[in-house]
Order: C-alpha cells, then structure tokens, then sequence
C-alpha cells in the first residue's frame, strides 16, 4: 500500500514574462484527476481564446509519474512545446498538476530550438513560486475499545497525527479514525499494546 507523501498545487497560480516579444502567461492548477486537468485546460482556452497558442501537460498523480499524464502543441510545432513542459512537469517535485502556458505572438520566430527552451522555462519558473501543500494520503479506522482504555486511546492520537471523525458510546466505545498510511502499522501496535489486545481494528478505506 503507497503511503509516500508528497506536494501538491494548493492553489491555481500564475506568472507571466515576455520572450522575444511573445508574452507567455503560464497558469498552473491541482489536478488531481485527468477529468480536472482537462477541464482547467478549457477553463483556460476560454479565458483567452484570442491567444496564438494555448499549449498544456498535466501530470495526475505522484510527481515523476507517467501513469496519468497529458500535453498538448496547441499549433506549435511539433515536439516543441507540450513534450517539453511535460518533462518539466515530470522533474519538478510537484504532483497532481497541470500547466497551461498561453502565448501571445509577438512577431519573432523563436525557432525550434527556442521554442523547447521557453516552454520548459515557462513551467519550470511557475513551480518555482507555486504554492503547495502536502498530501498525506489517509486511511479511515473503525474501532471499538473498553471504556478503559479510551483516555490511553485519546493521549495516542496526536502522536499517530490522527483524526477523530466520529465516537458512539454503547457497551464499548466506537471511534472512527483518520490516519496517514505510513501510520498505520505502528499505529495498530500501538492500540493492540494499550488495550492488552482488547479491541476490534476494521481498515474501512484506504485513500491513496
């Protein structure tokens, strides 16, 4: 089970810097799924329909993976825009993101060559100043314990960075949890330790 953390867009951001007389405006946003990558690409053709190209690449998974990635020439040559913001996005350390760079054409050819170079230097500055969060993916825990121990249960809650989603009270006590992954082992010897093994640990979801 994948437990790795990592950063995350926290918001959609954008720069801008003018090459060669072509303005390039590079927007970057969370894309945690293909369906919001592509639907941030057209939020942003529709923000700028007049622009000479609106080129994209999205990545919508971890950072460096290939599972669930996208790009787009958008009329540029081929192989000199979506490919190189693409592996931009593959090498920068942030996941579940995507990237439009729109350009305005300001009368010099770049060259392919320069093309590749401002692409790549469009995304790669945008990841330098996007904010990000971590995402910690989480696991979802039903418990019953002993009355007991639910005073021990509560002090090891903030150790194991767990959340409390829910408690019913009845002849035990039924807590349901949110945990990251990567605690989750030392977080079920840590119960079975308190409660002398006396209590009943069900993983309900998993979220990768």
């Amino acid at each position: 089970m994948e437990a790795k953390r990592y950063l995350v867009p926290a918001r959609v951001h954008r720069v801008e810097q003018e090459l060669q007389k072509s303005r390039f405006l590079t927007t970057a946003a969370p894309a945690p799924t293909v369906e919001e990558a592509r639907a941030f690409i057209a939020r942003v053709r529709e923000e700028f329909p007049d622009a000479t190209h609106n080129c994209w690449a999205y990545v919508a998974g971890p950072p460096g993976s290939t599972a669930q990635v996208g790009m787009s020439d958008d009329g540029e040559p081929h192989g000199t825009a979506g490919r190189p913001m693409l592996n931009a996005l593959l090498h920068g350390g942030v996941g579940e993101v995507a990237v439009v760079v729109t350009r305005y054409f300001g009368g010099t050819l770049l060259g392919k060559g320069g093309l590749v170079r401002a692409y790549t230097g469009c995304v790669q500055q945008a990841l330098e100043s996007l904010p990000t969060l971590e995402r910690v993916p989480k696991a979802r825990l039903a418990i019953e314990i002993e009355y007991a121990s639910v005073d021990g249960l509560r002090r090891m809650l903030p150790a194991h960075e767990a959340e409390l989603v829910s408690e019913e009270y009845a002849a035990t006590v039924g807590y349901q949890l949110l945990l990251p992954l990567s605690r989750l082992e030392a977080f079920h010897k840590a119960l079975l330790d308190l409660t002398l093994g006396e209590v009943l640990i069900e993983v309900l979801e998993p979220r990768q």
